[in-house]
């Protein structure tokens, strides 16, 4: 019987460089897959992407906090996140109105989500004629809607959103707001359920661009959503609580319908949509008439719009001031409104506590 012959040194060495080559490779793993580059239009929207996309994304924003949507003008730093993101997430219903030029000059040829898709909007009050600054935004009537905005809902990614109508008014108001706006109020995220909304919108399109992480983006968008609703039920038994007389207040601009809406609330508007926009003389004097004739309780600054026509009707009428609200950016970090759901409770906080006997 023949001896089986040991392998010679040489080939035994050939051997363990090849063992401890494999060992390397089954360490190393799979290849780790970069994150999704994703540009959003503003704070807001960076909040509620980071939340749904997780670590499987990395976000940047164009309008960062506490800036002003409404007035912001676009840099050459921006056409170059454009430039490099494979995704766009944008509000839609015309808020980003100086956005198409800036993805036309950054040669952006990635997809766009519309954050706001399927949302039926509301029309902001007085659209197509003189808007009297000192009417009431009566929004204690229902304006629920039933049908189910997640089935049968096709997103038009990179085009305009199908609420955005691409009428073009111009929002005016009988004065200038140095912004163009259309027939729509975008400022849907004010109510939770509508922010919810987004989340699901913002999933949807994250898993079409990265199928390969869609189960975590759905997932992580239905544990945010699931938030927001519990955040909406806890809101909407505080304010029916308050007394029918108490639900009114002024705010400075036309940034609050939907939380209104959703919580039965009369909100009067200094000015328009535009944080620019100057009231006329006789709208001040109207609006601070009313407050006092309907004994509205309290009034709000804003932080992104000036202080001094809201401060001016407390004065003249007696309103309680109520504080600063967070409308269109959030705050930086370790103020009130650092992330989208901070914002909703500080809001909430800021019109109980002003609006309460």
């Amino acid at each position: 019987m023949k001896s089986l012959s040991l392998p010679s040194i040489p080939r035994r060495g050939a051997l363990a460089a090849l063992a401890l080559a494999l060992s390397g490779v089954l360490l190393a793993g799979p290849a780790v897959a970069e994150p999704l580059k994703v540009v959003t239009s503003f704070s807001i929207l960076q909040d509620i992407t980071e939340q749904v996309g997780g670590p499987d994304v990395s976000v940047q924003t164009l309008v960062g906090r506490g800036g002003d949507a409404h007035a912001y003008e676009p840099t050459p730093a921006d056409a170059r996140k454009l430039a490099d993101a494979q995704v766009l997430v944008v509000n839609g219903l015309e808020f980003e109105a100086w956005l198409p030029r800036l993805t036309r000059s950054a040669g952006f040829a990635g997809q766009t989500i519309v954050a706001s898709a399927g949302i039926e909007p509301l029309r902001f009050a007085g659209h197509g004629h003189d808007h009297d600054h000192g009417h009431d935004h009566d929004h204690d009537h229902d304006h629920s809607h039933g049908h189910d905005h997640g089935k049968g809902h096709k997103h038009e990614h990179g085009k305009d959103h199908k609420h955005s109508h691409g009428h073009g008014h111009s929002h005016s108001h009988g004065h200038d707001h140095g912004h163009a706006h259309g027939e729509w109020d975008p400022h849907a995220w004010q109510d939770p359920r509508l922010g919810a909304r987004y989340a699901l919108n913002i999933a949807q399109g994250l898993a079409q661009a990265d199928p390969a992480n869609a189960q975590a983006y759905r997932e992580r968008a239905q544990a945010y959503a699931g938030r927001l609703s519990a955040l909406h039920e806890r809101l909407a038994q505080a304010f029916q609580a308050l007394p029918a007389e108490r639900r009114r207040a002024v705010v400075s601009h036309e940034a609050f319908a939907y939380f209104g809406r959703a919580y039965g609330l009369t909100l009067m508007a200094v000015a328009g949509v535009s944080t620019q926009a100057e009231p006329s003389a006789a709208d001040m004097a109207r609006l601070i008439r009313q407050v006092k004739e309907k004994q509205v309780p309290a009034v709000f600054v804003e932080n992104v719009s000036s202080p001094r026509l809201v401060e001016q009707i407390a004065r003249e009428t007696g309103a309680k001031a109520g504080g600063t609200l967070y409308s269109d950016a959030l705050s930086e970090a370790g103020q009130p409104a650092a992330t989208y759901l901070d914002l909703l409770e500080w809001n909430a906080s800021r019109f109980l506590e002003a609006l309460r006997p």
